[in-house]
């Protein structure tokens, strides 16, 4: 399905929870958040039924996100209701990869096609000192379960930030050149948590690293290969390269809001809804996709919510 500006939305990222067992600075606050009541998030079989009515209106990718989506209980139990929809073409989570030695070969018998894991930093006192609470050693063990698991194509996003990894642009250039992953390095957005004096442009990248040659986009990240290696490298700069033009995606937070932009304040509820009526609300909030987001202009995102309670 397209929608009013001509991009066919064919991508959905779903919210499984709002929880994590991190408290990065840029994402939640250091007390983390309230614990919802179970009938406050979509249950199991609500996930499923929501991407089938998505699946209808042409979406063929999922991404499962959070806050933390491995700490969702049941989240087995929504991979394998997803993976069985037939329209459904590939299955992903975004995740922080610290619960993976545990989860890697689970989530992939459950249907998982691929992984993003989230790692800001390659420094042990930095990742604590970011995460809050976390161990930089957990989520490499997680690396290597997910390899050991079978999943291909595992991207790790890398958010950007001045004076804290932007010394660390090289190092982790060089996992794309010793491992067959691709390394995203993402512009810090001003949302939620987010210090905007951090903000460090894409092009730090380029500068950092004068080999890596550009090949074809993939969806919003301009893509590089280093000049030698086994990886890529991605920038996705929603910030200095607005992408909006190009944006095929839809967002569903854990209590079942439907939101056409992760940007905007727009929230159509779906909990509640069945058959053709929660088909018509999915089709009125790919409808409802604005043209672009202001942040460049306003200086913050009209979210309405921190990253954690959207889905990153």
């Amino acid at each position: 399905m397209e929608d009013t500006f001509g991009r066919k939305v064919d991508y959905l990222r779903l919210s499984v929870t709002d929880l994590c067992n991190y408290r990065c600075r840029y994402c939640m606050p250091a007390e983390g958040v309230c614990k919802r009541g179970h009938g406050e998030i979509l249950s199991v079989e609500e996930c499923v039924e929501i991407v089938q009515a998505a699946a209808k209106c042409g979406v063929s990718k999922v991404r499962l996100t959070g806050g933390e989506p491995l700490v969702r209980r049941g989240i087995l139990d929504i991979c394998r209701g997803i993976a069985a929809i037939p329209e459904i073409e590939e299955l992903c989570l975004t995740t922080n990869g610290s619960l993976l030695p545990e989860l890697a070969a689970p989530l992939r018998q459950a249907g998982a096609d691929r992984l993003n894991i989230s790692l800001d930093t390659l420094r042990p006192q930095r990742f604590t000192h970011m995460t809050r609470v976390g161990r930089l050693e957990d989520v490499l063990r997680g690396m290597d379960a997910a390899r050991e698991a079978g999943f291909l194509h595992t991207k790790l996003n890398v958010v950007l930030m001045k004076g804290f990894n932007d010394d660390e642009i090289p190092d982790f250039v060089d996992i794309a050149r010793r491992f067959p992953v691709e390394v995203r390095f993402i512009e810090l957005m001003p949302i939620g948590e987010g210090d905007s004096e951090q903000f460090l442009p894409g092009e730090a990248v380029l500068t950092a690293c004068p080999d890596l040659s550009p090949i074809e986009d993939s969806g919003v990240a301009q893509r590089y290969r280093p000049s030698v290696g086994q990886g890529l490298v991605g920038l996705i700069q929603p910030m200095s390269h607005r992408f909006c033009g190009g944006c095929n995606r839809i967002r569903v937070t854990a209590d079942g809001k439907l939101k056409p932009c992760l940007h905007d304040c727009q929230e159509l509820p779906l909990r509640g809804l069945h058959g053709e009526e929660l088909l018509r609300a999915v089709q009125r909030g790919i409808a409802a996709k604005p043209e672009r987001h202001y942040m460049a202009e306003t200086g913050h995102s009209e979210s309405g919510r921190n990253m954690n309670q959207i889905g990153g």
